[in-house]
């Protein structure tokens, strides 16, 4: 596990701190399934506990549907999604990469996509 990251929406009214899995940044990937291709956001991985609210709970929001398993967190006031518990493996918590402080995205480019079109879970 690395040290814990400081991960927050584009207003500053929610902020994380992010225990990231085993391999850190290089569990960033992109989802395919209706929702995440709209979003496109990187996310990487940290397990359930990993993921702890340090301010700005009230401001969080709620989307999940479908099987309800994926919960996708969004701040509130700026709509930018933090994090989400995963339909693939819920013991896992995805995190915005985009969120985390110092960290762009673009310097781990070719992230990869997963097949959530043909999840397991939908059949």
């Amino acid at each position: 596990m690395t040290a814990p990251l400081k991960a927050t929406c584009h207003c500053g009214a929610v902020e994380l701190s992010v225990t990231l899995a085993e391999g850190g940044l290089a569990t960033a990937g992109r989802c395919n399934c209706s929702f995440c291709r709209r979003r496109a956001a990187p996310a990487v991985t940290a397990p359930l506990g990993g993921v702890i609210v340090v301010k700005g709970a009230d401001n969080l929001t709620l989307y999940t549907w479908g099987t309800g398993t994926a919960k996708h967190y969004f701040c509130r006031i700026c709509g930018i999604y933090t994090h989400h518990q995963r339909r693939a493996n819920p013991n896992e918590m995805g995190v915005n990469m985009g969120a985390l402080e110092g960290v762009n995205p673009a310097d781990y480019e070719l992230i990869p996509w997963s097949d959530g079109v043909n999840h397991p879970s939908d059949r």
